[in-house]
Formats: structure tokens, C-alpha cells, sequence
């Protein structure tokens, strides 16, 4: 699915600022207001855009510590720990992926004895490996366009 430049600015953009209006928007990319509408809707009609999105501070909520944790399920394990791992809200996110792990997640902690807490839990069904994340370099960002 090839994308041209207005395309590629109006992600850009977004990115920046999934609140811009419109208007403005369409001023910056040098479109009509009914182009730019347009062309977003377009955008989400082939799943490009699949939607808008608050970008929230953990911190603000509390949640001063991230960690990776890479989780290897016991034997016949790996659905259960799959919908565990869906039930924890911590999860901000979380990859299923080939080598020695099956899972790899990012969570959203308070404390280190939250960690343990959490990791209790998963440790009757898998065998995990945590690293607290010390800064984030590279943040979400969009693939090369």
C-alpha cells in the first residue's frame, strides 16, 4: 500500500498531534478542509489509521517504574498464561514471539514490590526474566513512511 506525501505529512502530523483540527491540518498540507476529511477518511478505509489516541504520563497516575518481562510458559501452559497475561491491567503492552520466550511485556509499576506482585502470579505457569527500564530512548513512533 503505497502512501504519497500528503499522506505521509498528514501521519506525520497526527502523530505529532492526534487533536488537530481539521482546519488546521488541512492548512499545514496545503488541502481544502473537505480535502483533508477526505483524505483521513481514506486513510482509515485501508486500515492505515486504525484510530486516535490519548498519549497518557504514567507517572501522573502513580505508576513511577516500567519492566520488561519476558515470560516462558510450562508445558501446556501457554494459553493460561495468555489470558492471565490479558487480565493483568499493568500490561501496557505485550508481543508473542519466537526463541526461548513466548511473551515479552511492558508494564506499568508503582513499586518493585508491585513487580513481585505481579510476577507471583505468573510464576505457578511460566518462568519469567524482568529488566525495570531505566529510560526509553526511542518512544512509539510510526514505521518508516
Amino acid at each position: 500500500m503505497s502512501l504519497d506525501d500528503i499522506d505521509r505529512r498528514i501521519l506525520a502530523l497526527l502523530q505529532q498531534d492526534a487533536r488537530l483540527p481539521v482546519k488546521a491540518l488541512a492548512e499545514q498540507v496545503g488541502l481544502s478542509s473537505p480535502g483533508a476529511s477526505e483524505r483521513l477518511r481514506r486513510l482509515e478505509d485501508r486500515g492505515v489509521i486504525r484510530g486516535f489516541t490519548v498519549d497518557v504520563e504514567p507517572r501522573t497516575l502513580g505508576f513511577s517504574m516500567q519492566a520488561i518481562v519476558r515470560i516462558k510458559p510450562l508445558p501446556g501452559k501457554l494459553q493460561a498464561v495468555q489470558k492471565l497475561i490479558e487480565a493483568i491491567p499493568e500490561f501496557a503492552e505485550c508481543d508473542k514471539v519466537t526463541g526461548d520466550d513466548c511473551f515479552i511485556g511492558r508494564l506499568y509499576l508503582r513499586s518493585i514490590e508491585h513487580l513481585d506482585h505481579i510476577l507471583e502470579q505468573i510464576t505457578e505457569m511460566a518462568e519469567t526474566s524482568s529488566a525495570i527500564v531505566k529510560s526509553q530512548p526511542v518512544k512509539r513512533r510510526l514505521p518508516p513512511l
